[in-house]
């Protein structure tokens, strides 16, 4: 079995595919390497058409059983950790991406994840900014810089290639018990952040974006464990406790 000792529940996510070819080999994928479950989010292509199928071969099960999504949140909404690929070269300096190797070899050193899940973007723009944040790591494969992107299928099958090669590496290791926050624990709680600093002035609308992506980076980083993510998320709840009966007071005292 691919995953070894270290996971159940693999999961590859496809956003936007729009080459019914490149579904059909992403389900050959999962098959030859035993993904558990195929998910799509707003197809842009028939997925069942007969391009599709005879691309899938043996896969043909996953296009059958694949579940469909009308966005990023809904499909990662029973994950525990989330991967995403980005092969763009036009993100911010300041986003946070590591190699696929270094990224899997970090992933197997950790026992019982159940529910792992890799994204992979569009065929023509990847993911957005927004769609990155969702993930609790990002990985990019390394290619030439005067072509960097890779087709879909290529890509799943390196990723999965190296998932699989890094379960092998930790095989005989000791591993560490998985207790990091999951990717809409650290989602949420960054939407709360953001409000709170929104309202305390310390943040801007319209530039709120790079300040927060620098935050969530710095957080991931640190690999941040779920006792403490539930910490910080407390801390913000209490401020906003603070602020909101603040204004009450201060209204009352004006009436």
């Amino acid at each position: 079995m691919i995953l070894g000792k270290n996971f159940s529940n693999l999961k590859v996510i496809l956003v936007e595919p729009n080459g019914p070819l490149n579904v059909g080999s992403v389900a050959r994928l999962c098959s030859n390497f035993e993904v558990d479950e195929l998910r799509i989010v707003s197809p842009k292509c028939d997925i069942f058409s007969l391009d599709a199928k005879k691309m899938a071969l043996k896969g043909q099960k996953f296009l059958d059983n694949c579940k469909i999504f009308y966005n990023l949140e809904n499909a990662i909404f029973d994950c525990d950790l989330v991967l995403a690929s980005c092969g763009r070269i036009d993100v911010s300096k300041d986003s946070f991406f590591e190699s696929s190797e270094d990224v899997f070899n970090w992933t197997t050193s950790f026992k019982k994840i159940n529910n792992l899940a890799i994204i992979f973007g569009r065929e023509d723009s990847g993911l957005t900014n927004d769609e990155l944040l969702l993930a609790n790591k990002t990985f990019n494969i390394p290619t030439s810089m005067n072509n960097p992107s890779l087709n879909l299928s290529h890509a799943v099958s390196i990723a999965l290639y190296e998932l699989k090669k890094s379960s092998k590496r930790n095989f005989d290791q000791e591993l560490k018990v998985f207790n990091l926050a999951s990717s809409k624990q650290i989602y949420d709680s960054f939407l709360e952040i953001e409000e709170l600093l929104l309202k305390v002035g310390y943040l801007l609308k319209h530039t709120s974006r790079p300040k927060i992506v620098k935050f969530k980076n710095y957080i991931l980083r640190a690999n941040t464990s779920m006792h403490e993510i539930n910490v910080l998320r407390g801390i913000v709840h209490q401020i906003k406790w603070f602020l909101n009966n603040s204004e009450k007071k201060s209204k009352h005292k004006f009436d």
